[in-house]
C-alpha cells in the first residue's frame, strides 16, 4: 500500500524533489512529489516495502542543504506505475 509523506522544515529551495526523484529511481519506487503553497513538501511513493521503509528513513534526513523537522506518514490507497514530479498544490 503506497505511504503518503509530508516533509516540514526547510525543505523547498534545497533541492529537496530532485533528490527524492533520484532516490525513488535508485530504490526502484513509483509515485510522486510536490511542493505545496504552505513551504512543505508532499510526497506518496510506493514500492516494495523494504524500499518504502528505506525512503521514508532518508526523507527524515533529505539533500545535504535541507533541514527537515518532521516528517508524516500516512497509508493511502492507489497504485503507481512511476515516479513524477507535480506541479505545487
Amino acid at each position: 500500500m503506497p505511504s503518503r509523506l509530508l516533509i516540514k522544515g526547510i525543505v523547498q529551495g534545497v533541492g529537496y524533489r530532485q533528490w527524492m526523484c533520484a532516490e525513488a529511481g535508485r530504490l526502484g519506487l513509483a509515485g510522486w512529489v510536490r511542493n505545496r503553497r504552505d513551504g512543505n513538501v508532499e510526497a506518496v511513493i510506493d514500492g516494495p516495502p523494504p524500499a518504502v521503509a528505506a525512503m521514508i528513513e532518508g526523507a527524515r534526513r533529505g539533500p545535504p542543504a535541507a533541514r527537515v523537522s518532521g516528517v508524516q506518514v500516512s497509508e493511502i490507497e492507489g497504485h503507481f506505475s512511476d515516479f513524477e514530479w507535480r506541479p505545487t498544490a
